[in-house]
């Protein structure tokens, strides 16, 4: 089985990137093959041109090669920081060139775009890790938790995907080491729970 890996952190040594590789080496240690882009690192161009909306559009090699993977794979796993209660730019364009209109989701015949989508991703589970420097009250009272909607109910759930298991931690800026060294192994207690042994 195939998990797909998105990093989406422009800083090489964040704790968005230890709770990557945690991820990753808890897939390899349960049997997955795992398929993993740092989209910083492989700068990704996060801009859509408009010859690119529709369905039939041609895209550049690397949106084309993301689409075929995103097809293909078990799962996936987004790992980023809360930026304005959103996912960072570089993100949310890989969202708009990537979750296209025939490979993660279609309309119905007759539907010119007004109804609701027919997913077509066959993951059955997507986990998404956050950081934050908000606190998980605040995000909740004051926000709404805006990650949760975006994540489960406007990507994902309008691809087929039910199953969209999220994780926040912080706040960053005042934790610990000691802090630090928890979530990690809750990050791989949770990609253990999602991604169990694939025997």
């Amino acid at each position: 089985m195939k998990i797909l890996v998105i990093l989406a952190h422009p800083k090489e040594c964040s704790f968005n990137h230890a709770i990557t590789h945690t991820a990753i080496k808890t897939l390899k240690s349960n049997g997955y093959d795992v398929i993993f882009h740092d989209l910083y690192v492989e700068n990704f161009n996060p801009t859509l041109p408009f010859e690119e909306i529709p369905k039939n559009a041609e895209t550049d090699s690397m949106v084309e090669k993301y689409c075929k993977e995103i097809l293909s794979v078990d799962g996936i796993i987004i790992v980023h920081p809360n930026w304005w209660g959103m996912p960072p730019a570089i993100l949310k364009g890989w969202v708009d060139r990537v979750m296209r209109a025939g490979i993660a989701y279609q309309f119905v015949e007759g539907d010119q775009g007004e109804g609701i989508p027919i997913g077509l991703l066959k993951a059955a589970n997507v986990l998404i890790f956050n950081t934050s420097n908000t606190t998980t009250e605040r995000e909740n009272k004051v926000f709404g938790d805006p990650l949760e909607l975006i994540w489960k109910n406007c990507v994902f759930g309008l691809c087929g995907i039910n199953n969209v298991h999220r994780k926040n931690y912080g706040v960053m800026v005042t934790s610990t080491l000691k802090q630090r060294n928890e979530w990690l192994k809750d990050v791989e207690d949770t990609t253990n729970s999602i991604f169990p042994l694939n025997l």
